[in-house]
């Protein structure tokens, strides 16, 4: 089995030997870095190219936000997970926007950030409860609207309904037992869709397709 390879960033470094220590007891997991400031993260993950990049959004030298953006630029197989306290509006938006895979609040159990960091590499989602139902409140405000009414003319009608699966969490393997597709095709689907509206993860996905009006809030779950 390949192991998922992690670069760990926290300026905390007792909070940074805790989490590690707890991830290196999986067999699956495997911490190859530490940073204790955003610039040292995008030096690790350029250098290393990990599979997953967990980040505090407050960061010395180099902020959570500005950090994703280069890492984004210089890896974008590298899928980043945000650990951070700080739930405000302002960060979660900036750094979804900037091309996190997902983003936890401190509060999470170990399990949930294990399930989360499989997740994210598996291209899959992963949102704190309490960011996802700010994220939905966001769109859900009059004034948000959609930036282009026309938007869904540039999808085929599969990727449309493979889009509208995907935001609802559902798997590869589930989109295409329902679509009676390949697994395959599905992920050229997906490719599809990421090309074309410029995203790297499902939660840039998710959040594009809400703001292009392509998928309707009821098309994702609220947990």
């Amino acid at each position: 089995m390949d192991r998922i390879s992690i670069i760990l960033a926290e300026d905390h470094v007792v909070v940074r030997e805790s989490i590690r220590r707890f991830l290196d007891r999986q067999p699956d997991l495997c911490v190859i870095g530490e940073a204790g400031d955003g610039e040292e993260a995008v030096r690790l993950v350029t250098a290393l190219k990990p599979n997953v990049l967990i980040m505090d959004i407050a960061m010395p030298k180099l902020n959570g936000i500005e950090a994703t953006k280069m890492v984004k630029a210089a890896c974008p197989s590298t899928a980043v997970l945000v650990l951070t306290a700080y739930d405000y509006d302002q960060y979660i938006f900036a750094v979804l926007e900037s091309g996190a895979a997902g983003y936890l609040l401190k509060d999470v159990s170990g399990q949930e950030l294990i399930d989360a960091i499989r997740a994210v590499r598996r291209g899959d989602s992963a949102l704190h409860p309490a960011v996802a139902r700010k994220l939905l409140a966001r769109f859900r405000k009059p004034e948000a609207g959609h930036e282009d009414g026309n938007a869904s003319s540039l999808f085929t009608d599969k990727e449309l309904e493979v889009l509208k699966r995907a935001a609802k969490g559902m798997s590869n393997k589930d989109i295409a037992q329902e679509l009676a597709l390949s697994v395959r095709t599905v992920e050229a689907h997906l490719t599809s869709l990421f090309n074309k509206l410029n995203v790297s993860s499902r939660t840039e996905l998710v959040v594009s397709a809400l703001k292009k009006g392509l998928v309707a809030l009821d098309d994702i779950p609220l947990k």
